[in-house]
Protein backbone atom coordinates (compact mmCIF):
# COMPACT_ATOMS: atom_id res chain seq x y z
CA UNK A 1 0.00 0.00 0.00
CA UNK A 2 1.81 3.00 -1.44
CA UNK A 3 3.82 1.16 -3.01
CA UNK A 4 3.17 2.86 -6.51
CA UNK A 5 4.42 6.25 -4.93
CA UNK A 6 7.62 4.92 -3.39
CA UNK A 7 8.91 2.11 -3.28
CA UNK A 8 9.78 1.80 0.11
CA UNK A 9 6.68 2.49 1.48
CA UNK A 10 4.62 -0.28 1.45
CA UNK A 11 6.40 -1.79 4.62
CA UNK A 12 5.85 1.38 6.24
CA UNK A 13 2.10 1.48 5.55
CA UNK A 14 1.32 -2.09 5.56
CA UNK A 15 -1.05 -3.04 8.76
CA UNK A 16 -0.08 -5.95 10.34
CA UNK A 17 -0.21 -7.80 13.30
CA UNK A 18 0.06 -4.48 15.68
CA UNK A 19 -0.97 -2.08 18.11
CA UNK A 20 -2.41 1.01 17.86
CA UNK A 21 -2.58 3.62 20.98
CA UNK A 22 -5.41 6.30 20.98
CA UNK A 23 -5.82 9.71 22.28
CA UNK A 24 -9.59 10.33 23.02
CA UNK A 25 -9.18 13.99 23.34
CA UNK A 26 -6.54 16.68 23.24
CA UNK A 27 -3.40 16.62 25.09
CA UNK A 28 -3.30 19.88 26.36
CA UNK A 29 -7.14 19.90 27.03
CA UNK A 30 -6.63 16.50 29.35
CA UNK A 31 -3.12 18.03 30.67
CA UNK A 32 -2.04 14.18 30.86
CA UNK A 33 -0.61 12.94 27.76
CA UNK A 34 -2.29 10.84 25.06
CA UNK A 35 -4.88 8.07 25.78
CA UNK A 36 -3.19 4.89 25.40
CA UNK A 37 -4.87 2.02 23.60
CA UNK A 38 -3.97 -1.79 22.70
CA UNK A 39 -4.70 -2.42 19.04
CA UNK A 40 -5.50 -6.47 19.12
CA UNK A 41 -6.02 -6.76 15.29
CA UNK A 42 -8.90 -9.38 14.66
CA UNK A 43 -6.57 -11.54 17.95
CA UNK A 44 -9.77 -10.39 19.49
CA UNK A 45 -10.26 -12.30 22.39
CA UNK A 46 -6.98 -11.45 23.88
CA UNK A 47 -8.76 -8.64 25.36
CA UNK A 48 -9.13 -10.83 28.70
CA UNK A 49 -5.45 -10.89 28.95
CA UNK A 50 -4.75 -10.36 32.69
CA UNK A 51 -1.65 -7.68 31.64
CA UNK A 52 -3.89 -5.70 29.42
CA UNK A 53 -6.44 -5.45 31.89
CA UNK A 54 -4.33 -4.81 35.13
CA UNK A 55 -2.39 -1.99 33.20
CA UNK A 56 -3.92 1.04 34.12
CA UNK A 57 -2.47 3.10 31.24
CA UNK A 58 -4.41 0.99 29.05
CA UNK A 59 -7.76 2.98 28.46
CA UNK A 60 -9.32 0.14 26.55
CA UNK A 61 -8.80 -1.86 23.58
CA UNK A 62 -8.55 -0.72 19.79
CA UNK A 63 -10.17 -4.24 17.79
CA UNK A 64 -10.81 -4.90 13.47
CA UNK A 65 -13.98 -6.24 12.21
CA UNK A 66 -14.39 -6.29 8.65
CA UNK A 67 -16.96 -5.51 6.48
CA UNK A 68 -17.28 -8.87 5.28
CA UNK A 69 -17.96 -10.80 9.12
CA UNK A 70 -20.64 -7.42 9.75
CA UNK A 71 -22.59 -7.76 6.61
CA UNK A 72 -22.56 -11.58 5.55
CA UNK A 73 -25.03 -11.02 3.21
CA UNK A 74 -26.80 -7.93 1.19
CA UNK A 75 -28.25 -5.61 4.72
CA UNK A 76 -28.20 -8.82 6.62
CA UNK A 77 -25.81 -6.69 9.53
CA UNK A 78 -24.32 -9.29 12.16
CA UNK A 79 -22.81 -7.01 15.19
CA UNK A 80 -23.06 -9.86 17.71
CA UNK A 81 -19.47 -9.95 17.96
CA UNK A 82 -19.09 -5.91 18.66
CA UNK A 83 -21.72 -6.36 21.41
CA UNK A 84 -19.64 -9.33 23.02
CA UNK A 85 -16.53 -8.01 23.04
CA UNK A 86 -18.07 -4.81 24.29
CA UNK A 87 -20.42 -5.80 26.79
CA UNK A 88 -17.14 -7.56 28.51
CA UNK A 89 -14.57 -4.25 27.68
CA UNK A 90 -17.02 -1.78 29.71
CA UNK A 91 -17.09 -5.10 32.18
CA UNK A 92 -13.68 -4.83 32.84
CA UNK A 93 -13.52 -0.46 33.12
CA UNK A 94 -11.99 -0.75 29.35
CA UNK A 95 -13.26 1.09 26.32
CA UNK A 96 -13.77 0.35 22.89
CA UNK A 97 -12.38 1.75 19.72
CA UNK A 98 -13.42 -0.17 16.59
CA UNK A 99 -11.00 -0.39 13.18
CA UNK A 100 -13.50 -0.83 9.81
CA UNK A 101 -11.60 -3.00 7.66
CA UNK A 102 -12.06 -2.59 4.04
CA UNK A 103 -8.84 -3.56 2.78
CA UNK A 104 -6.08 -6.53 3.19
CA UNK A 105 -2.47 -7.07 2.66
CA UNK A 106 -2.99 -10.44 1.89
CA UNK A 107 -3.92 -11.70 -1.49
CA UNK A 108 -5.56 -14.34 -0.62
CA UNK A 109 -7.95 -12.33 1.70
CA UNK A 110 -11.21 -10.22 0.69
CA UNK A 111 -12.46 -7.96 3.30
CA UNK A 112 -15.58 -6.87 1.43
CA UNK A 113 -18.81 -8.72 1.40
CA UNK A 114 -19.32 -11.84 -0.46
CA UNK A 115 -22.32 -10.25 -2.44
CA UNK A 116 -20.17 -7.76 -4.13
CA UNK A 117 -18.10 -9.75 -5.57
CA UNK A 118 -20.67 -11.51 -8.01
CA UNK A 119 -22.84 -8.53 -9.04
CA UNK A 120 -21.78 -6.66 -12.11
CA UNK A 121 -23.11 -3.53 -10.46
CA UNK A 122 -20.50 -3.69 -8.04
CA UNK A 123 -17.25 -4.56 -10.37
CA UNK A 124 -16.43 -7.43 -8.07
CA UNK A 125 -16.57 -4.36 -5.04
CA UNK A 126 -12.53 -5.05 -4.70
CA UNK A 127 -9.55 -4.84 -6.67
CA UNK A 128 -5.91 -6.10 -6.03
CA UNK A 129 -3.36 -3.92 -4.87
CA UNK A 130 0.05 -4.40 -5.83
CA UNK A 131 3.80 -4.51 -4.27
CA UNK A 132 5.84 -2.81 -7.02
CA UNK A 133 9.72 -2.15 -6.57
CA UNK A 134 11.61 0.68 -8.37
CA UNK A 135 8.96 1.49 -9.92
CA UNK A 136 8.71 -1.61 -12.10
CA UNK A 137 4.88 -2.28 -13.03
CA UNK A 138 5.20 -4.65 -15.70
CA UNK A 139 6.61 -6.78 -12.44
CA UNK A 140 4.42 -6.25 -10.07
CA UNK A 141 3.30 -8.53 -7.07
CA UNK A 142 -0.07 -8.55 -6.12
CA UNK A 143 -0.28 -8.33 -2.50
CA UNK A 144 -3.76 -7.51 -1.26
CA UNK A 145 -7.14 -6.14 -2.21
CA UNK A 146 -9.24 -2.96 -1.31
CA UNK A 147 -12.75 -2.10 -1.27
CA UNK A 148 -13.86 -0.11 -4.36
CA UNK A 149 -13.76 2.80 -2.29
CA UNK A 150 -14.12 5.44 -5.51
CA UNK A 151 -16.99 3.47 -6.54
CA UNK A 152 -20.32 4.76 -6.10
CA UNK A 153 -21.94 1.82 -5.90
CA UNK A 154 -19.93 0.06 -3.91
CA UNK A 155 -19.74 3.46 -1.34
CA UNK A 156 -23.61 3.15 -1.26
CA UNK A 157 -23.56 0.14 0.49
CA UNK A 158 -20.57 1.25 2.78
CA UNK A 159 -22.32 3.88 3.98
CA UNK A 160 -25.20 1.48 4.71
CA UNK A 161 -22.73 0.02 7.12
CA UNK A 162 -21.48 3.28 8.73
CA UNK A 163 -24.66 4.26 9.69
CA UNK A 164 -26.60 0.75 10.60
CA UNK A 165 -22.99 0.54 12.93
CA UNK A 166 -23.64 4.39 14.29
CA UNK A 167 -27.35 3.33 14.73
CA UNK A 168 -26.25 0.84 17.12
CA UNK A 169 -22.99 1.79 18.73
CA UNK A 170 -23.22 5.75 18.77
CA UNK A 171 -21.70 7.11 22.37
CA UNK A 172 -21.51 3.81 23.00
CA UNK A 173 -18.00 3.01 21.77
CA UNK A 174 -14.94 5.21 22.18
CA UNK A 175 -14.71 5.86 18.39
CA UNK A 176 -14.02 4.41 15.05
CA UNK A 177 -11.83 4.73 12.06
CA UNK A 178 -11.06 4.09 8.63
CA UNK A 179 -8.33 2.25 7.26
CA UNK A 180 -5.88 4.22 5.81
CA UNK A 181 -5.56 5.98 2.25
CA UNK A 182 -2.53 4.60 0.92
CA UNK A 183 -3.39 2.49 -1.90
CA UNK A 184 -1.11 0.64 -4.26
CA UNK A 185 -2.12 0.78 -7.79
CA UNK A 186 1.21 1.95 -9.79
CA UNK A 187 1.18 5.77 -11.16
CA UNK A 188 1.36 4.91 -15.10
CA UNK A 189 -2.40 3.80 -15.13
CA UNK A 190 -1.26 0.77 -16.62
CA UNK A 191 -2.63 -1.03 -13.04
CA UNK A 192 -5.69 1.19 -12.57
CA UNK A 193 -9.05 -0.18 -11.60
CA UNK A 194 -11.95 0.43 -13.24
CA UNK A 195 -13.55 4.19 -13.03
CA UNK A 196 -9.97 4.95 -10.63
CA UNK A 197 -8.25 8.13 -10.43
CA UNK A 198 -6.34 9.84 -7.81
CA UNK A 199 -9.12 12.96 -7.83
CA UNK A 200 -11.93 10.59 -7.38
CA UNK A 201 -10.48 8.69 -4.66
CA UNK A 202 -9.82 11.49 -2.62
CA UNK A 203 -13.27 12.79 -3.27
CA UNK A 204 -14.44 9.22 -2.38
CA UNK A 205 -12.89 9.64 0.80
CA UNK A 206 -14.22 12.58 1.89
CA UNK A 207 -17.48 11.32 1.38
CA UNK A 208 -16.79 8.18 3.38
CA UNK A 209 -15.38 10.96 6.22
CA UNK A 210 -19.14 12.82 6.26
CA UNK A 211 -20.82 10.03 6.28
CA UNK A 212 -18.84 8.52 9.07
CA UNK A 213 -19.11 11.48 10.77
CA UNK A 214 -23.14 11.52 10.89
CA UNK A 215 -23.50 7.98 11.60
CA UNK A 216 -21.01 8.91 14.92
CA UNK A 217 -21.77 12.41 16.32
CA UNK A 218 -20.93 11.55 19.63
CA UNK A 219 -18.29 9.06 19.70
CA UNK A 220 -14.95 9.77 18.28
CA UNK A 221 -15.14 9.19 14.24
CA UNK A 222 -11.38 9.33 12.38
CA UNK A 223 -9.98 8.16 9.26
CA UNK A 224 -6.75 7.27 9.27
CA UNK A 225 -4.87 9.23 6.30
CA UNK A 226 -1.66 8.28 5.45
CA UNK A 227 -0.75 8.85 2.36
CA UNK A 228 -2.36 9.30 -1.41
CA UNK A 229 -2.08 7.32 -4.38
CA UNK A 230 -1.21 10.04 -7.61
CA UNK A 231 1.13 12.49 -5.41
CA UNK A 232 4.72 12.73 -3.37
CA UNK A 233 5.15 15.20 -1.11
CA UNK A 234 7.11 17.85 -1.57
CA UNK A 235 7.88 17.48 -4.96
CA UNK A 236 4.55 16.15 -6.22
CA UNK A 237 2.07 18.13 -4.22
CA UNK A 238 -1.63 17.41 -5.74
CA UNK A 239 -3.35 18.71 -2.87
CA UNK A 240 -4.98 15.38 -2.34
CA UNK A 241 -3.52 14.98 1.31
CA UNK A 242 -3.96 18.10 2.16
CA UNK A 243 -7.37 18.03 1.50
CA UNK A 244 -8.12 15.40 2.97
CA UNK A 245 -7.03 16.63 6.34
CA UNK A 246 -8.52 20.32 5.71
CA UNK A 247 -12.28 18.59 5.17
CA UNK A 248 -11.62 16.57 8.22
CA UNK A 249 -10.97 19.85 10.22
CA UNK A 250 -14.16 21.35 8.78
CA UNK A 251 -16.34 18.15 9.26
CA UNK A 252 -14.55 17.49 12.81
CA UNK A 253 -13.48 14.19 11.78
CA UNK A 254 -10.48 13.10 13.72
CA UNK A 255 -7.27 11.96 11.85
CA UNK A 256 -4.38 9.51 12.27
CA UNK A 257 -2.40 6.80 10.77
CA UNK A 258 -0.06 4.41 10.94
CA UNK A 259 2.91 4.64 11.99
CA UNK A 260 4.93 6.08 14.99
CA UNK A 261 8.12 6.05 13.25
CA UNK A 262 9.80 9.11 14.95
CA UNK A 263 11.32 11.46 12.04
CA UNK A 264 10.91 8.95 9.39
CA UNK A 265 11.44 11.24 5.84
CA UNK A 266 8.38 10.05 4.19
CA UNK A 267 5.85 10.23 6.78
CA UNK A 268 7.20 13.91 7.72
CA UNK A 269 6.69 14.85 4.51
CA UNK A 270 3.37 13.67 4.39
CA UNK A 271 0.85 12.83 7.22
CA UNK A 272 2.78 13.89 10.68
CA UNK A 273 2.97 17.85 10.36
CA UNK A 274 -0.56 17.46 9.11
CA UNK A 275 -1.76 15.89 11.78
CA UNK A 276 0.09 18.01 14.41
CA UNK A 277 -1.95 20.69 12.56
CA UNK A 278 -4.93 19.50 13.50
CA UNK A 279 -3.84 19.10 16.87
CA UNK A 280 -6.54 19.97 19.55
CA UNK A 281 -9.20 20.98 17.07
CA UNK A 282 -9.84 17.31 15.92
CA UNK A 283 -9.38 13.96 17.53
CA UNK A 284 -5.84 12.65 16.60
CA UNK A 285 -4.38 9.40 16.73
CA UNK A 286 -1.01 7.53 15.77
CA UNK A 287 -1.02 3.60 15.27
CA UNK A 288 2.45 1.79 16.65
CA UNK A 289 2.74 -1.11 13.86
CA UNK A 290 4.25 -4.38 13.74
CA UNK A 291 8.28 -3.16 13.17
CA UNK A 292 7.79 0.18 14.75
CA UNK A 293 9.18 -1.12 17.57
CA UNK A 294 13.00 -2.10 15.85
CA UNK A 295 12.71 1.34 13.56
CA UNK A 296 15.90 3.01 14.18
CA UNK A 297 15.80 6.77 14.69
CA UNK A 298 16.87 8.58 12.17
CA UNK A 299 18.76 11.04 14.54
CA UNK A 300 20.33 8.70 16.97
CA UNK A 301 21.03 5.61 14.31
CA UNK A 302 19.33 3.28 17.46
CA UNK A 303 16.55 1.54 17.84
CA UNK A 304 13.92 3.63 19.26
CA UNK A 305 12.89 3.29 22.41
CA UNK A 306 9.49 3.55 23.96
CA UNK A 307 9.87 6.70 25.53
CA UNK A 308 11.05 8.40 22.35
CA UNK A 309 7.96 7.03 20.96
CA UNK A 310 5.51 8.71 23.41
CA UNK A 311 7.92 11.72 23.55
CA UNK A 312 7.39 12.35 19.65
CA UNK A 313 3.60 10.89 19.74
CA UNK A 314 3.00 13.84 23.00
CA UNK A 315 5.25 16.90 22.05
CA UNK A 316 5.45 16.58 18.01
CA UNK A 317 2.38 15.16 16.70
CA UNK A 318 0.69 16.55 19.86
CA UNK A 319 -1.75 13.30 19.74
CA UNK A 320 -4.89 12.63 21.41
CA UNK A 321 -4.41 8.43 21.20
CA UNK A 322 -1.35 6.18 20.50
CA UNK A 323 -2.49 2.96 19.37
CA UNK A 324 0.33 0.11 20.40
CA UNK A 325 0.33 -3.32 18.91
CA UNK A 326 1.11 -6.32 20.41
CA UNK A 327 4.68 -7.12 19.01
CA UNK A 328 6.92 -9.26 21.31
CA UNK A 329 8.93 -9.39 23.23
CA UNK A 330 8.48 -5.34 22.77
CA UNK A 331 4.46 -5.16 24.08
CA UNK A 332 5.54 -7.32 27.18
CA UNK A 333 8.99 -6.23 28.20
CA UNK A 334 9.00 -2.68 27.13
CA UNK A 335 6.08 -1.05 26.84
CA UNK A 336 3.79 -2.37 29.47
CA UNK A 337 6.54 -1.67 32.24
CA UNK A 338 7.09 1.55 30.88
CA UNK A 339 2.95 2.58 31.19
CA UNK A 340 2.73 0.69 34.11
CA UNK A 341 5.69 2.65 35.80
CA UNK A 342 3.60 6.13 34.79
CA UNK A 343 0.37 4.97 35.76
CA UNK A 344 0.53 2.54 38.93
CA UNK A 345 -2.09 0.31 39.82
Amino acid sequence: NGAQMNPGMSAITKLGCCMLVSLACCTGARGEGPRHYVFFNRDRERISDAAFLSTKAFEGAQLKYTWRELEQGKDGYDFSAIEHDLTFLNSSGKKMFIQLQDVSFDPNIVNVPRYLLNDARYNGGADKQYSIQDDDEEHAVPEGWVARRWDPAVQERFHKLLLALGKEFDGKIEGINLAETAVSFGESGRLFPKGFTPAAYRDAIVTNMRILKSAFPKSVAMQYANFMPGEWLPDNDRLYLRSVYQQAGELKVGVGGPDLLPYKPGQMNHCYPLIRQCAGKVPTGIAVQDGNYQYKNPKSQQPVTIPEMVGFATEYLKADYIFWCTQEPFYSENLIPFLQAQRPG
